[in-house]
């Protein structure tokens, strides 16, 4: 099926309508070969390989490889299971560090585009593919391993995450195969409350390519602190410390802005991340998506996302926002505030109507007022 699959993604790339693609597969696979062409071509940013098996599903969920190498390097474990491995990636890369490792899945697609995966990157032969509910008895006693992983599939959007909710369950999982090992590793909604977690362990948000991407939890054995933070590929790591004096102070804004990225914040790293700076920092703004710091003078750190500098400061209306950016020059304002999706190409394209010139602005929200910021990097 490979070459048909390799044919598929050179038709759809050319352009071609997906019912004359059709005539040139095998009738009864060539859904299944479609949607995995079409994996494959969204696939690009998230893999080095080209030739991998999985649908769109799949592809959404699987773990982006470089924080399955970033984990895998992390544990570097002696043997581990993953009880719920989907498409496989993250065991993938385990497997690659680790004497032996166990993927179960109850799906024997999902099972099966795991071994093909596993196939391409070289690992195959050092794990053993189990199909099953993780939780039955015959496949808990087929595991024999230090360590079982678990990134259960997640419900729809809902007001409050648990537990429970997932599947499988965390919790499951632990009661099924506690008896065999005290070292889990669970991946969690960034979102779900930290005091919902009935275990002593590490709390890992990872942000990747300056967005959270997910918080990993580590049991007790696993564990280097209690909350830590990513960034990504940097693999640059914030952890907390308990012994250090709260320094985080509020200010209005100052003519430095700093956007603190969103796994220090669900982290509660802040203070810590005053800490390792050098530099006198404030907190002046704090929302769901965004926190910003701000100084007098220029500060330098790794953890940042952005730094700007604060260039004006106008009433928040696109009106008036517009009238400063082709005062000064400006041409294209990037919006980092907290509006709905169907709103925000609204928005902008008042606040950037008839702008000609070079600059490039951030425009951030302050109580009533438009912070207008160019970028320092």
């Amino acid at each position: 099926m490979e070459e048909y699959i390799k044919l598929a993604v050179e038709l759809i790339k050319k352009g071609w309508e997906e019912r004359k693609i059709r005539v040139r597969l095998p009738k009864d696979n060539a859904d299944e070969i479609i949607e995995i062409a079409k994996a494959r071509i969204r696939a690009k940013d998230k893999f080095s390989k080209d030739n991998l098996w999985m649908d769109l599903e799949g592809l959404r969920y699987a773990t982006h490889e470089i924080v399955a190498e970033y984990r895998a390097k992390r544990i570097k474990p002696k043997s581990i299971a993953d009880v719920s491995c989907g498409v496989g990636i993250q065991l993938i890369f385990f497997a690659k560090y680790a004497r032996e490792a166990y993927a179960v899945d109850i799906e024997e697609k999902k099972l099966f585009y795991a071994m093909k995966n596993a196939e391409v990157y070289g690992v195959k032969e050092k794990i053993k593919f189990i199909l099953g509910d993780s939780l039955s008895k015959e496949v808990v006693d087929q595991i024999d391993a230090d360590i079982i992983f678990s990134d259960p599939a997640r419900p729809p959007e809902m007001p409050e995450r648990n537990l429970e909710d997932l599947l499988p369950s965390p919790l499951a999982i632990y009661n099924a195969y506690k008896h065999k090992t005290d070292s889990f590793i669970f991946d969690l909604p960034p979102q779900i409350r930290r005091k919902k977690i009935p275990w002593r362990g590490e709390f890992e948000y990872i942000d990747l390519h300056g967005r959270l991407n997910r918080l990993t939890f580590y049991f007790e054995p696993l564990a280097k602190a209690e909350r830590s933070a990513v960034l990504l590929p940097r693999g640059v790591r914030l952890e907390s410390n308990p012994n250090l004096e709260d320094i985080v102070e509020w200010s209005e804004p100052k003519e430095y802005l700093y956007e603190i990225p969103q796994s220090i914040d669900y982290a509660d790293l802040i203070n810590e991340l005053f800490h390792n700076v050098k530099g006198e920092l404030f907190i002046t703004l704090r929302e769901k998506r965004r926190v910003l710091a701000t100084s007098d003078e220029e500060v330098k750190s790794e953890y940042f996302k952005r730094r700007y500098v604060l260039v004006g400061t106008v009433p928040f209306h696109p009106l008036r926002i517009n009238d400063f950016l082709r005062r000064e020059g400006f041409r294209k304002a990037t919006l980092r505030i907290s509006i709905p999706d169907k709103e925000y190409w609204k928005f902008r394209h008042k606040v950037e109507a008839n702008l000609k010139g070079e600059r490039k602005a951030y425009v951030f929200q302050y109580k009533n007022k438009a912070l207008i910021a160019e970028p320092l990097d």
